[in-house]
């Protein structure tokens, strides 16, 4: 399993939330209430995160990522 850094920032009226992960230095950020449980939006960072690996990861078989670094998805 990755590690990944979750970061919690509170924007006016929303809270930002965004999932990093370790090794490949990718950011997933969303958005939330921030009446909403922090474990619910941990778990939506994080399986933004997931996708968004998964996708790099699929890409680079294609041999479509291959000049492009991990960056940062908003």
């Amino acid at each position: 399993m990755r590690d990944v850094i979750i970061e919690f920032i509170s924007v006016g009226n929303v809270v930002k939330v965004t999932a990093v992960d370790t090794i490949s230095g990718l950011e997933a950020i969303i958005v939330g209430d921030p009446a909403a449980p922090r474990e619910h939006l941990k778990r939506l960072a994080t399986q933004k995160l997931n996708y968004l690996l998964k996708k790099n990861e699929k890409d680079n078989e294609d041999g479509e990522g291959k000049s492009k670094p991990p960056g940062v998805v908003i």
